[in-house]
This record gives C-alpha cells, sequence and structure tokens, in this order.
C-alpha cells in the first residue's frame, strides 16, 4: 500500500513537471483570460489598498471589473465587490472609513455607491440621468463634489409642419451649429455640458452649482469646504482656443466664479497643497507647436504668485499629488520608453522615485501608469513589465514590493516572446532612436524569421518596456516584432517630439528603416518576408511606408490619416488639428496637406495592403481608409479593407474587436508570407 501511494505521488510529480516543459504559445482566445489592475487608491493611513481589477468575460464578450482591498504588506486580498459589472473609480474619504465608487451592479445604470469598510456595507447615492464623474470628498467628509453632464434641449431653426394624425414620419431633421458636434467613442453629442455638483454624504439629492453652456473639470475642495477649485475653458471662443483652459474658484453658495489663471494655454489639474495656501497645476504657454511639455506650476490660493517649478525637466508632468508634510509634490513622467514616478520639492529639486510602471490596458505596449500616495507618503502604483500586465506594487522608504500576480495562472502554461531593448542611429542624421524586438518563443538564434514592424499613434506617445498582448501574439504565430519611438515620440524631451512640427510624416520613416536594418544586421531576420502594421499615426506612416519602399511583403493599415486636407475637416477635433499640426487651413495652402498625405503618393505603391478601421471611428474617420482603399483599386494593387461593426478610434471596446482585428493582421500577413 506504503509502495503504490509513493509510485502515484511520483507519477502525479513527473507528470506535472513534464506538463511544466509543454507550455504552449498565446493564442487569440487567451485575451478573455488576461487580466490588470488600474486606480489603485491607497488609504489615508497607507495600511490598505483598493484596486480595480478588470477581466474579460468570453460569453457577452464585455470588459469588466471589480474592485479589490488589499493590506499593504501584501495579505488579506480579496474583493470588495463581485460580479459581472463595472465597478470603477474608487475614492477613500480622509478618515478612511469609507469609499465612494461608480458601478453598474444594480440594473446596469452607473451610479455613484458609498462602502463603509468596516462593514462592508454599500448603497447608491445617485439615481440621475447621467452617472457623476470626477468625484471629490470635502475635508471634513461631510460632502461630495463631481461633475455630470446635464442635458439642454436646442433651440431648432427648421420648424416642421404639423403632420396629419396617423401619419407616420421619418425622425425630424437634427440641426447642428456647433464646431465640435461629434466625439470618438461619444458618436453625434448630445446638447448639454459637464456641470458641477454637490451633496451630502449622508445622501439626498445633487445640488447643481453651475449652469452655464461650458463643460467644467475636476472639482477639489477649500480648506474651509466653502469652495471649489477646477479647471474649465469658460472663454467664449472656446471653440477656437481649444487648449485655453484655466484654473477657477467657485462659491458653493453664492455661485460666484473667480479666473486664478489667464495666459494663453491650457491650466489643469489643480491640487491643494495640505494647508490649503498653495495651488499645484500642470499647464504650458501655448505656442501653437504639435508637442509641447506639460509643465508643473504653483500659485498661492489666491491666484498670485504663479511660478514654474519643473523647468529642470525636459518632460512631461501628469498625475500631481502633494507630499504629507507640503514640501513637494509627487508625479509621474515617461523617460525613454519608461513610465516613473518622481518627486519635486515646490523649489523644482527632482528626484527619481520609482520606475516600470505598467499600461492600462492590454493592447499596444503605450507608456501608461497610475498611482497614489498617502498622508504617510505610501505610495501604491501599477506594476509594469514586458513580462506581465499591469499589477499591483507599493513603496515605502526606497522599499518596492510587488502585491499581486493576477497572470500567473495563464503564464504557467503560455510562452510569451523574450523583449529586447535596442537602440540605432537614423541615417538621416544619426539621432539615436529607441526600440524594442520581441522574439518568438523558443527562439532559435541559427534561425531566420519573418519581421513585423509595428508602429506607434498619436503621433506624440510612446511605447516602452510594458507588456503588450497583441505584439505577443504575434510573436507567438512565429515573427519577430520590432517597435521603436521614431522623433515625434515623447519622453525624450521638447526638441525631440518637435522634430516632425509641421513637417509629420517625414524623416519618422528613416528612423524607422533604420530600426529595420539594425535587426537584419543581427542575421536572424528572413529579409522576403517583412511587413509592416501600426494603428492612427502608425497607420498614416504604415501608409506613408508602402508609398516610399517595395521592402515589404504586406502592409496593414489600420485606422489611418491618408488625406489631410479632409481629415482636419472631417475629424473630431476641428478646432484643433489645423491650427497645431499645420501652419495654415488647408485652403490657404493646400500643397502642404497634399505632399504630407500618404495620398499622395498612392501611385507609388506595389505591396499589398490591408485597411482597417472602426466603423464609428470618429478620430480618423472610416472616410480615410475608404478613400484609400479604392485609389488601391484604381491602381491595382492588392488590396483590402476591415471594417469593425460599432468600433470607435480605440477598437477594443468589446474582447473580440482586439481578437478581430490580430486575426485580420496575422491572416494578411500569412497570405503573402514566402516559405
Amino acid at each position: 500500500m506504503r509502495k503504490t501511494f509513493f509510485l502515484l505521488v511520483l507519477s502525479l510529480f513527473l507528470g506535472s513537471n513534464l506538463i511544466a516543459q509543454q507550455k504552449t504559445n498565446l493564442e487569440l482566445t487567451d485575451i478573455f483570460n488576461m487580466e490588470y489592475i488600474s486606480e489603485p487608491q491607497i488609504s489615508p493611513d497607507g495600511s490598505q489598498v483598493v484596486y480595480v481589477r478588470n477581466f474579460k468575460d468570453i460569453m457577452t464578450d464585455k470588459n469588466l471589473s471589480n474592485l479589490w482591498i488589499i493590506n499593504f504588506d501584501g495579505t488579506q486580498n480579496r474583493p470588495l465587490t463581485t460580479g459581472n459589472q463595472n465597478d470603477v473609480a474608487p475614492k477613500w474619504s480622509n478618515d478612511g472609513s469609507r469609499i465612494v465608487f461608480k458601478s453598474n451592479m444594480q440594473d446596469g445604470k452607473t451610479k455613484l455607491f458609498m462602502m463603509w469598510m468596516d462593514t462592508k456595507t454599500s448603497v447608491a447615492l445617485t439615481n440621475t440621468p447621467s452617472a457623476p464623474n470626477h468625484v471629490s470628498w470635502s475635508n471634513d467628509d461631510s460632502q461630495l463634489a463631481f461633475t455630470m453632464f446635464v442635458a439642454k434641449k436646442e433651440p431648432s431653426i427648421v420648424k416642421m409642419p404639423e403632420k396629419p394624425e396617423g401619419a407616420v414620419w421619418n425622425t425630424p431633421p437634427t440641426y447642428i451649429d456647433k464646431m465640435k458636434y461629434r466625439g470618438d467613442g461619444q458618436g453625434y453629442l448630445k446638447s448639454g455640458n459637464n456641470q458641477l455638483f454637490v451633496m451630502s454624504t449622508n445622501g439626498g439629492s445633487p445640488r447643481q452649482i453651475t449652469f452655464s453652456d461650458f463643460d467644467h473639470g475636476t472639482p477639489i475642495w477649500s480648506k474651509d469646504n466653502r469652495k471649489l477649485f477646477f479647471s474649465a475653458n469658460l472663454h467664449e471662443n472656446h471653440e477656437f482656443e481649444t487648449a485655453n483652459s484655466e484654473v477657477y474658484q467657485i462659491d458653493i453658495i453664492s455661485g460666484g466664479i473667480k479666473a486664478l489663471t489667464s495666459r494663453l494655454g491650457p491650466d489643469n489639474n489643480p491640487a491643494l497643497s495640505p494647508d490649503g495656501k498653495t495651488i499645484a497645476y500642470t499647464g504650458y504657454d501655448d505656442r501653437y507647436q504639435g508637442y509641447q511639455l506639460t509643465q508643473l506650476y504653483t500659485m498661492s490660493s489666491d491666484g498670485t504668485n504663479s511660478n514654474l517649478i519643473s523647468n529642470s525637466l525636459d518632460r512631461d508632468v501628469a498625475n500631481i499629488q502633494w507630499a504629507a508634510d507640503g514640501k513637494g509634490l509627487y508625479f509621474q513622467y515617461n523617460e525613454e520608453g519608461d513610465t516613473k514616478i518622481g518627486h519635486i520639492t515646490t523649489s523644482g529639486k527632482v528626484t527619481a522615485i520609482i520606475d516600470n510602471l505598467g499600461g492600462l490596458s492590454l493592447g499596444r505596449p503605450y507608456n501608461s501608469g497610475a498611482f497614489t500616495v498617502s498622508k504617510t507618503n505610501k505610495l501604491a502604483y501599477t506594476l509594469g513589465g514586458t513580462n506581465h500586465p499591469a499589477d499591483l506594487a507599493v513603496y515605502d522608504n526606497k522599499n518596492r514590493k510587488r502585491l499581486t500576480a493576477l497572470n500567473d495562472d495563464l503564464f504557467s502554461y503560455r510562452n510569451l516572446g523574450e523583449v529586447e531593448e535596442l537602440w540605432w542611429e537614423s541615417s538621416f542624421d544619426q539621432r539615436r532612436i529607441q526600440g524594442w524586438l520581441i522574439k518568438p518563443p523558443n527562439f532559435d538564434p541559427s534561425k531566420k524569421y519573418p519581421l513585423i514592424l509595428e508602429i506607434h499613434g498619436g503621433p506624440f506617445m510612446s511605447y516602452g518596456s510594458v507588456f503588450s498582448a497583441e505584439l505577443q501574439i504575434m510573436a507567438a504565430q512565429g515573427y519577430l516584432v520590432l517597435y521603436a519611438n521614431p522623433r515625434g515620440s515623447t519622453s525624450y524631451g521638447e526638441e525631440f517630439g518637435n522634430l516632425i512640427h509641421h513637417d509629420y510624416p517625414n524623416n519618422d520613416y528613416d528612423d524607422l528603416m533604420s530600426g529595420v536594418d539594425a535587426v537584419i544586421e543581427k542575421g536572424i531576420v528572413d529579409e522576403k518576408n517583412l511587413f509592416v502594421t501600426g494603428g492612427s499615426g502608425g497607420g498614416v506612416l504604415t501608409a506613408w511606408i508602402v508609398g516610399k519602399t517595395d521592402r515589404f511583403a504586406a502592409a496593414v493599415v489600420a485606422k489611418p490619416v491618408i488625406n489631410w486636407y479632409s481629415f482636419v475637416l472631417y475629424a473630431d477635433y476641428p478646432g484643433f488639428f489645423y491650427k497645431y499640426w499645420f501652419p495654415n487651413k488647408p485652403w490657404e495652402d493646400p500643397t502642404n496637406y497634399l505632399i504630407r498625405s500618404p495620398l499622395s503618393y498612392v501611385g507609388n505603391i506595389t505591396t499589398p495592403t490591408m485597411l482597417l478601421t472602426g466603423e464609428e471611428d470618429f478620430r480618423t474617420p472610416i472616410a480615410e481608409s475608404e478613400q484609400f482603399y479604392a485609389a488601391l483599386k484604381l491602381e491595382k494593387v492588392e488590396s483590402a479593407m476591415v471594417r469593425i461593426p460599432g468600433a470607435s478610434h480605440g477598437i477594443a471596446n468589446r474582447p473580440s474587436n482586439l481578437i478581430a482585428k490580430l486575426a485580420s493582421i496575422m491572416a494578411w500577413f500569412e497570405k503573402y508570407k514566402t516559405e
């Protein structure tokens, strides 16, 4: 009996080792099994962290989320909410006894909830037509302030005659007279604005305190709980100066509003110091450049004594939060493809604190992350890495600790491709360009592999050393995948970002081709099987590339701009793109628009090219793809068009959309791959 038991245990042990050695590569449906964390909210005393755990449901094709809580030391990790719903935006009260959050748990309608942390009892505070956003606790925890959309009926000059009784007519015509009338991911905009509200934390009806025809930003409370500070663009010419926001103060009783800033340019994200005497905020003096550094300022709470304090840092400042002593702030920034947390004193001394913050999605490897700081200067943040989506980590006095590993179960039987950081010199001007190479799982350096060049959008954004389900699945199908930050990318300073100002696309092409050449020099690339793809700004560059070279076997141009003339008039921000990305309006200088449009070079294209765009994309509308598709067909280029129904610019509003995008790209490349 004892021998039989020993043999059974031995067989189980050997079997488990055999299974461990037979890990397989990622598959498309694994996207449904991947999780990541977002919105880490550390308690005021630093003892606990509430975070959002994001997951997907393969049966309903939905992105879902619940709230979890964990002790700072990593113990007692457990759910606060459960169910196939969306629980987001948790915020601790100042005394740590409660949280508020948004959820659609009751009836599918998003409401503001409050949960008491001793009993974990929750109750809906609102049942309003629109969901509250950007919630802020008063300092005494007796009130909440938030923004909420308030619909407004717009008058129409079109007066339809009365229809006969019983007649069935079409819906009346929609009358539009605003410049911005639709938004990506929003569709055609309803009339109305985001207004400010306050309400008691004991419940009751929210009280509206602004009634203007402008949108109002995130409110924060004054020290005496009598005023709110917020950012907004309340200028009469806001449709034409879209970035010209100010920091304002409003008296919650009288409703009186006072502007605390006045310069041309964005002034955003006010944060009040612990003593209530100083406001920190972000912004810049607008020079109408394509890329302008977001910098950090402080001023007295009455709007006087404005002072730039981040002028020594040639990087964008984001997510500003005061340290407990009020002598400095924590913030996040991107540095050469790495998202970091830094500390800056009010006199401007910058210290790097934490690196390797994780992304907030499963798609492409964009730099992003989130963190919060407690009143004890402990930090909770999203931890990144090329081998896992965002997990939760904490930091205390130079010690950092990872608290979760949400995808270890999946990765215990799936292989991932190794990611190698690369630097090379551009053939145009020898500038150093950064990129990353994902190798196929079980990579063999003696073999040669097909290569995919994948290009980021923006263009003023950056890729980095973070996990990407999209690119890992490409690698899992036997491809080398190269992604890079060509000139124009952020995280390398303002000068590097503005190398494409009024000149995009152009020599970013040389940066990317030099990267392909650098990988080829390693001797691991099958040069007959080079492929290229990218989305948004990456779609622009992909279309530009096939108009400049025939070295690629096939290309997939995703959600691109093809014709700048039509784009600046058809995208969802008509008051922005022409002013910041071009020196003139299209009809004032059509040549500039044409020479920078990939459509102008369609006669050069021989590369088999697929177009891929969401049908409800209002950022780079599908009409751009349709123009290019028609032009390619007229030129008798092998081409196809994939339309993702119901998808906006982000495409992955449903998990299956992300899978559809990947399946389309890989099918096109496989069609033209040679042995």
